[in-house]
């Protein structure tokens, strides 16, 4: 055989299972369609937020957070409904997640001399109900290095295996198929692709020129999901969620095609849950983008205010940050604006210079190259907006400033096919909500958000500006962002029993098939449920590709 284990894909869960194999001595063929330089696929880029319960960090910070707290929060916002079929190993991989959030995984990243920024993040707050979706507490917590410091480890592992001849890289070696015989995993078959030197990030070519087999004794399959992939996108877009967009940014590199999730399936793999998808409504045309349709994403906190196409202000839960998917489903599924691909947010900026942030290792430079002066220099001591988001307001196709309300209005109106939005009915809006300002107390939910932020320390230090008035010309220029749907997360997959071995179409283990990370919903096939509480993607990578190493190494001792 060619290896005792072939891992196909080299992101972070693929990265995590090899290391777990070579580390107890066993081969590994690792397969994947990009360059050398794209190892760490996309949680290279992503802005490295962990879910973690009970911290150090949190506790510095005051923060009471336990296992049932989170479990409870878990299960509100999963809302597990097919336990007897589709979710039946989910809802097990889910509770075991979170024991291990809440216990070993902190040493565990710790061993791999992966740290944490002091401060922890409040994403996802949630749909304003005890038991419903949402974090009770903040929980994502910032790795030193961002995405791209989570992967180094992982990445230096596997380079110090080839060294030491446990580990073959086969780059531009695209799998088309997973060989499987008498019920039983026994390796791949795919195209050779052409030569590519291109950046990390950019779309490479599939000129094909050569053919491949690898056999080993198992195979594990980490190929991402289908967020750079349209079309399958709309294919599976849930009827719950409206109609797809028209037009929508994509999140993730062009590699993250979900080919594997059909050839699984080809192979007689159970996929399931693939109605369940996580698409954020915050989305940024890159305005110096590295992949096709480049999106950036908005990690916003809770001022600026959120109005529809047609210059409506969204109703509860939909405010910045609290419900991602709550909002694309108002967005989708509202019949006067389902038929528009985007929205606003209307902010001063007093506001974009406290709690604008922007999803990306790239677009967090200080933080990945844990640059600690230069963090405190940026964002804590430092005036203005923090240098990436000054850049899209400098350059940005989708910002736009003015000193006045209608003169905003009117430069709005100019980003879309026609005018839609009315300076007077806007103005009418923010002139309501302004008036709640006066007092520490209001009726109005977002401000209520507001002030619930600022009573954690770590909000009121870095995050979430003094409230005032939208319209006070002390706190303008007044700005106006357009919001595009952004593609980004597979929630559902390969049904994958705890050891992450890979379910047959009747439920059975499939012999040394193993899947983990996206391509098998995080564990499970779908350990988020319907909803992800954050900081759960490079986690569920992490935590399944780990599984799916050790298994593998115990099924080829």
């Amino acid at each position: 055989m060619d290896a005792d284990v072939i891992v196909v894909g080299a992101g972070l869960a693929g990265l995590v299972a090899a290391h777990e194999l070579t580390s107890r001595g066993r081969r590994v063929a690792l397969v994947d369609q990009e360059n050398a330089a794209n190892l760490g696929g996309q949680a290279f880029w992503s802005f490295g937020g962990l879910f973690l319960v009970d911290s150090p960090e949190q506790r510095r910070l005051g923060i009471k957070d336990s296992f049932d707290l989170a479990w409870n929060d878990w299960r509100g916002s999963a809302r597990f409904d097919r336990v007897d079929d589709e979710d039946s190993w989910a809802v097990r991989w889910a509770r075991a997640y979170v024991e291990f959030a809440a216990g070993e995984k902190r040493a565990w990243l710790d061993g791999h001399g992966i740290k944490f920024l002091p401060t922890v993040g409040w994403a996802e707050r949630g749909d304003l109900r005890a038991d419903g979706h949402g974090n009770s507490v903040p929980r994502f917590h910032i790795a030193w290095g961002t995405g791209t410091g989570v992967v180094e480890p992982f990445v230096r592992y596997a380079k110090e295996a080839a060294r030491d001849g446990l580990l073959t890289f086969y780059h531009r070696h695209q799998v088309d198929e997973l060989v499987i015989e008498d019920g039983a995993a026994r390796g791949v078959r795919g195209t050779v692709l052409a030569d590519d030197r291109s950046p990390r990030g950019v779309a490479s070519n599939r000129d094909r020129v050569g053919e491949f087999e690898l056999t080993a004794q198992a195979v594990v399959v980490t190929t991402g999901g289908i967020g750079a992939n349209h079309d399958i996108v709309r294919r599976h877009w849930p009827e719950r969620l409206g109609t797809p967009p028209d037009e929508m940014v994509t999140g993730v590199p062009a590699y993250v095609d979900g080919r594997m999730l059909d050839i699984s399936a080809e192979a007689g793999v159970r996929l399931v849950n693939r109605d369940r998808m996580w698409h954020y409504t915050e989305g940024l045309q890159n305005w110096d983008p590295i992949w096709p349709g480049h999106g950036i994403r908005i990690l916003p906190g809770p001022s600026s205010m959120w109005f529809d196409a047609l210059g409506r202000r969204l109703p509860d839960p939909c405010l910045p940050g609290y419900d991602t998917l709550g909002t694309l489903k108002h967005l989708r599924t509202d019949a006067d604006i389902a038929g528009y691909d985007h929205s606003w947010f209307i902010l001063s900026q007093k506001i974009i210079e406290k709690e604008f942030a922007l999803s990306g290792s790239e677009q967090n430079p200080d933080i990945t190259a844990k640059d600690r002066a230069g963090f405190l220099k940026e964002r804590v001591l430092g005036k203005g907006a923090p240098g990436p988001v000054a850049a899209f307001l400098r350059n940005g196709a989708d910002f736009v400033t003015a000193p006045t309300l209608e003169q905003l209005v009117e430069k709005m109106n100019q980003l879309t096919d026609k005018p839609l939005l009315d300076a007077e009915a806007v103005r009418r809006q923010i002139e309501a909500r302004d008036l709640q300002i006066a007092n520490p107390y209001s009726k109005d939910s977002q401000v209520q958000g507001i002030r619930n932020a600022r009573r954690y320390i770590g909000d009121r230090l870095g995050r979430v500006a003094t409230p005032h008035r939208i319209l006070d010309p002390a706190a303008g220029p007044l700005i106006g962002v357009k919001l595009h749907i952004l593609t980004r997360k597979t929630l559902g997959g390969i049904q994958t029993d705890l050891d992450s071995r890979a379910l047959a179409a009747d439920g059975t283990p499939i012999g040394g098939l193993y899947a983990a990370g996206e391509v098998a919903g995080f564990g499970g096939g779908g350990v988020h449920g319907y909803n992800a509480l954050e900081g759960t993607f490079l986690g569920g990578c992490l935590f399944s590709g780990r599984a799916a190493g050790r298994a593998a190494a115990r099924q080829t001792a």
